[in-house]
């Protein structure tokens, strides 16, 4: 703790970095960072943007890059992203900042941070243009735990002839994402087809009568194949799933 201390004092630390050292937050106006989540579960602590103002969010961004050297923003809209990039332009300006517009998420890394790499890869498979938001939020979150991603697109069961054709690219991955909206059977047919682990994801596509993901989801609790199943539109959860069941992987060929 003299360390910690001495350092804040000779201006090496930020209080903010000292705080989340000691208790594994660091507690700003806009609430409270788990700065260790990743070394207590695997898992990159990550700001989830909705019900937020753009003030907080960026204040909570920046002192993720203080702390952890990485910020991930999920759900966020146009003034949030603008807010979190004026506000590590100005306290981080030599990080990185990539904005994913279609998944509504933002990732900044330090230059001092170090991207974990698995021997793992997970496929994220879509029915068509409508699953690519959570879709590609599962991607960004499963690639920032470090595993290898293989992005499979349009491959719906409208016309069974394109699944059938991705099943071998399908087959060579170590877990499966499927996203699907509709009625949901891409991931039923998937489970069936490979023998990887496939964590089925619902999207809010379709209309009237079990609309909104309501039907994608039902069937996919029902599905007669074995698989995982998120909530609709869950794509954080999806992602997380993935890259756990990768680091598992990693550990196992490493041993």
């Amino acid at each position: 703790m003299r360390e910690l201390l001495d350092a804040v004092a000779a201006g090496e630390l930020s209080p903010a970095d000292a705080e989340a050292r000691l208790r594994g937050y660091a507690t700003t106006g806009a609430g409270r960072f788990d700065a260790a989540r990743r070394e207590r579960s695997g898992v990159p602590e990550a700001i989830l943007a909705s019900e937020k103002t753009a003030a907080d969010v960026a204040a909570l961004a920046a002192t993720a890059i203080e702390t952890t050297g990485r910020a991930i923003v999920t759900r966020a809209d146009r003034d949030q992203v603008a807010a979190v990039r004026d506000r590590l332009d100005a306290v981080a300006p030599a990080a990185t900042l990539a904005h994913h517009p279609a998944a509504r998420t933002l990732v900044a890394h330090a230059p001092t941070f170090d991207p974990p790499r698995l021997d793992a890869t997970v496929a994220i498979a879509t029915g068509g243009t409508a699953d690519r938001g959570p879709a590609t939020e599962a991607s960004l979150i499963a690639r920032e735990m470090g595993a290898r991603i293989r992005l499979i697109e349009d491959v719906g069961v409208a016309s069974l002839a394109r699944t059938v054709d991705a099943a071998d690219r399908l087959r060579d991955a170590d877990v499966v994402i499927v996203a699907a909206g509709r009625e949901g059977a891409l991931p039923t047919v998937i489970a069936g087809l490979i023998d990887s682990p496939v964590i089925g994801l619902p999207i809010a596509a379709g209309y009237g009568r079990g609309g909104e993901g309501e039907a994608a989801l039902d069937g996919l609790l029902q599905s007669c194949t074995a698989l995982s199943v998120v909530n609709v539109d869950a794509g954080f959860t999806a992602g997380v799933q993935a890259g756990l069941i990768a680091r598992s992987i990693d550990a196992a060929r490493g041993a």
